[in-house]
């Protein structure tokens, strides 16, 4: 839904939460007034959340809150971040693409280009040990899924040849203060040549070219769960833990009672951290047994 000129994404059944559908790529320009017409939609929303923008500081605004994080990396020049922030082995991963052949260049949204998401989306039901969100969508709904924010985000490839085996979509948000990567993938098969560490090399130099001081790559820590590949492989390319505050706003009196009682978070972050860590080992266990010539070593 669209309130206020934002595009508004709820979830939840019992407890109504709403939030902006780029939540963490864009961010809420004017909080006021968009609770006040959130109020006044006509849809039950129990809770509205936000999360304050980068550059880190102290909280802007009197609402409920909790610390949030995001896994950024501060960019100055690009030589800075290749000789001070990348380590001797990132760097070495990203020459790998360049020296097998890679090459990489900005690309419009385009069919041409959907389709190459596609094909890369449906080459493998398996990643980081779960199933993989976008496997197996129609070629129409990636299109529309990935036709989002196009005013906001540039697309830059990874090509053997003519093939695409990686992009990523970087979204920049209105004041200009960050740059997220709202999609990073690469085709696993094309893994030797590291398409999605260069990637990121590409990235990195569009916000140092563009004066974007922040690259976001999702969140850092996710709750309970334990470090893993992913936040290994942020680590190495420089990305660090920023706390950022997050707000919760209650707008009915469910909303209230919901905040007071902490049933806004997931069941899961409820539980020991040892059990959902060991539930989630035999998950991937479980996974890689059923996939197992297809599914991603990690």
């Amino acid at each position: 839904m669209k309130v206020a000129g934002e595009n508004i994404r709820i979830e939840g059944r019992l407890l109504r939460i709403a939030r902006l559908d780029a939540d963490g790529y864009l961010f809420a320009e004017n909080p006021l007034e968009l609770i006040d017409a959130l109020r006044q939609s006509g849809e039950r929303i129990d809770l509205f959340t936000f999360t304050q923008r980068l550059p880190p500081s102290a909280p802007q605004y009197s609402y409920p809150m909790e610390w949030d994080n995001f896994a950024a990396l501060p960019v100055s020049t690009f030589d800075h971040w290749w000789t001070e922030q990348l380590g001797f082995k990132g760097r070495n991963k990203a020459k790998q693409a360049e020296k097998k052949g890679v090459t990489f260049r900005e690309v419009p949204f385009s069919d041409d280009l959907a389709r190459g998401i596609w094909e890369i989306y449906n080459e493998c039901p398996v990643r980081q040990g779960r199933p993989f969100t976008h496997f197996g969508k129609d070629l129409e709904t990636v299109r529309r899924e990935e036709a989002t924010y196009l005013g906001e985000s540039v697309f830059i490839g990874a090509f053997l040849g003519e093939k695409l085996i990686g992009f990523i979509k970087l979204t920049r948000d209105a004041s200009g203060a960050q740059a997220g990567l709202m999609n990073i993938v690469s085709m696993i098969q094309h893994r030797d040549k590291a398409p999605t560490n260069a990637l990121v090399v590409q990235a990195v130099r569009y916000c140092a070219d563009h004066h974007i001081p922040y690259l976001v790559y999702s969140s850092f820590a996710y709750g309970k769960k334990q470090p893993d590949s992913v936040a290994d492989f942020k680590e190495r390319n420089g990305f660090q833990k920023i706390d950022v505050p997050r707000y919760y706003v209650p707008l009915t009196l469910r909303g209230r009672l919901a905040l007071r009682l902490r049933l806004h978070h997931r069941l899961v972050d409820l539980f020991p951290q040892s059990l959902v860590t060991r539930l989630r080992d035999l998950r991937n266990s479980w996974y890689s047994r059923k996939f197992r010539s297809l599914a991603e070593n990690s």
